[in-house]
C-alpha cells in the first residue's frame, strides 16, 4: 500500500500545484509599458478606461485614416489574445483604420503597465470599461461598434456581446472553452476540474444573433482549427468562415493580412 499511497500524495501535489499555477500558463502578459499613442500610429490618443472595481487600464483610440464611406463610421474595439500587449496589434489597428473604420486597442489588467492580474472574471470587466468608453464618453452608437476577438480575446467579446449586441462579431482562431483547449494541449490533466477560468466561447455564440465572421488558419497548433469550426456552427446569427491556407497562430496571415482585413470589411460593410 506504500508505493500507491505515494503515489496518491504526488499526484494530489501535482494537482494542487496545478490550482495554484494555472493562471501562469493560460496569461502571458508583457507587462512594460507601452509607448505613447501618437508615437506609434498617427493621430491616435491615449486614453484611459476605468473598471467597475476602479483599475485604470491604458487604451489607444485610432481615428481612420482614409475617408470614411458611406454607411461608414463604424469603430473596431479589438479584444487581444493571451500574450503580449497592444502594442503588438498596431499593425492591425492601421489595416482597419486604412480602410476607414475607427479603432479602440486597449490592454487587460496586468498588460501593458496596466496594475491588476488577469482573470476571467477581471478580463469580463476590462472589456467593458473599453465598451463603456466608445458609448459613453466616445459617443459611438452601439449600432455602430464592431467587437472583435484575437483567439482567447474571441471568448472576451463574445460574453460581452451576449449582454451588449455589437454591429458586427469577429472572432479570430476561437476555440470552443478552455477546458476543450486543455484537453488538446494537456490530455492527461483533468482539466474540467482544476480549471477556474472557462471562456466557454461555444456555448455564448448561441446566444449572440449578430453577423459574425470567424476566422482561422488551416494550420493552427494552439487552437485547433476545427474548434473555430465548432464556433462558428454554433453561432445564432449569419456567419462567414474565412479558413486561411497553412497559417499558424501566431502568424502575420492573422494579425494583418489581406484575408482577415478582408473577412473584417465584409462583415462591417454588410451591415451598411
Amino acid at each position: 500500500m506504500r508505493p500507491a499511497l505515494a503515489v496518491l500524495v504526488v499526484l494530489a501535489l501535482l494537482l494542487a500545484i496545478g490550482w495554484l499555477m494555472q493562471r501562469r500558463l493560460i496569461y502571458f502578459p508583457d507587462r512594460s509599458a507601452v509607448p505613447r499613442a501618437a508615437a506609434v500610429l498617427p493621430q491616435a490618443h491615449d486614453v484611459t478606461l476605468e473598471t467597475s472595481d476602479r483599475l485604470r487600464l491604458g487604451a489607444w483610440l485610432v481615428p481612420p485614416s482614409a475617408p470614411v464611406g458611406p454607411g461608414g463610421g463604424y469603430t473596431v474595439l479589438v479584444a487581444n489574445g493571451n500574450a503580449g500587449n497592444r502594442s503588438y496589434r498596431v499593425p492591425l489597428a492601421a489595416a482597419l483604420a486604412a480602410e476607414g473604420f475607427a479603432v479602440l486597442l486597449f490592454d487587460y489588467r496586468g498588460y501593458g503597465g496596466n496594475p491588476g492580474s488577469p482573470s476571467e472574471a477581471g478580463l469580463a470587466r476590462d472589456v467593458r470599461a473599453a465598451y463603456r468608453h466608445l458609448t459613453e464618453f466616445a459617443r459611438v452608437p452601439p449600432d455602430r461598434v464592431v467587437l472583435y476577438g484575437e483567439s482567447l480575446g474571441s471568448a472576451v467579446v463574445t460574453e460581452l456581446a451576449t449582454e451588449h449586441p455589437p454591429a458586427a462579431l469577429v472572432l479570430r482562431s476561437p476555440f470552443v472553452d478552455l477546458p476543450s483547449l486543455a484537453r488538446v494541449h494537456y490530455p492527461f490533466v483533468p482539466a474540467g476540474l482544476l480549471l477556474r477560468d472557462r471562456y466557454s466561447t461555444a456555448a455564448h455564440i448561441g446566444r449572440v444573433a449578430v453577423p459574425t465572421a470567424v476566422v482561422f488558419g488551416t494550420g493552427d497548433t494552439t487552437v485547433p482549427p476545427e474548434q473555430s469550426r465548432t464556433v462558428a456552427a454554433k453561432a445564432a446569427g449569419p456567419v462567414t468562415v474565412t479558413a486561411i491556407p497553412g497559417a499558424d497562430h501566431n502568424d502575420r496571415a492573422l494579425l494583418d493580412g489581406p484575408e482577415l482585413i478582408a473577412a473584417v470589411v465584409q462583415i462591417i460593410r454588410g451591415r451598411s
